[in-house]
């Protein structure tokens, strides 16, 4: 899935999960067949728990806690055993990993309209300074806006975004080298050192470990 609000968008793997804090006005596309459950918690119940949009690991006992919950339609804390299972729930979402799969939103016109160029063709080759140019800003410029803006440098944004977009192609089945092509490396090698910087680990491996807790 890809999470989208006003401040960015997260890409959400298979087995993996995305906290949205109440009130945050989103919209979510499925890349590929996709079953999803949905938690809602009480504010107060989540007043602990992280104040922004996050993609997280799900752990095997988290996702029987949330398949063995929604079966349950809904948790009376009156009732001792839904008591019991809130606490546990609620242990295991304050101790669990985040995901580094979000992309935040430039605000500044010129460096929205790197990002719009980006975005409509994750794997554009062109040179950064070249889009910056097209945008009407020097790439030193937008460099600084990015920093300013969204905390990352512009070759760091456009890293995350091809990040993002090769997830939502593996997501529907494409194979590493094809996702590498189509998000701008020249070589599956390349694709896949870059993958495991970012999540510590490779596609292949990544998959196969969420596969475990499905």
């Amino acid at each position: 899935m890809t999470v989208r609000t006003s401040k960015g968008a997260w890409v959400v793997p298979t087995h993996r999960a995305v906290w949205i804090p109440a009130g945050t006005p989103h919209s979510i596309a499925m890349s590929g067949r996709v079953a999803m459950r949905t938690l809602y918690l009480r504010p107060k119940l989540a007043n602990t728990l992280h104040p922004g949009c996050c993609v997280l690991n799900i752990s095997p006992l988290l996702k029987e806690l949330v398949l063995h919950v929604c079966s349950l339609k809904m948790l009376k804390r009156t009732v001792a055993g839904h008591r019991h299972l809130l606490y546990v729930m609620l242990d295991q979402l304050r101790a669990i990993q985040m995901v580094p799969l979000q992309l935040p939103d430039p605000t500044d016109p010129r460096a929205r309209r790197v990002a719009d160029a980006l975005q409509s063709d994750p794997g554009d080759r062109r040179p950064l300074a070249q889009l910056c140019k097209q945008a009407g800003a020097s790439k030193r410029t937008v460099e600084r806006l990015f920093s300013e803006d969204v905390g990352m440098t512009l070759g760091k944004w456009r890293q995350q975004l091809r990040l993002m977009q090769a997830m939502r192609l593996l997501a529907d089945g494409a194979k590493v080298t094809h996702a590498a092509l189509e998000t701008g490396y020249s070589t599956p090698s390349a694709f896949i050192a870059m993958f495991g910087k970012a999540l510590g680990t490779t596609p292949a491996t990544y998959f196969r470990a969420g596969s475990k807790v499905s």
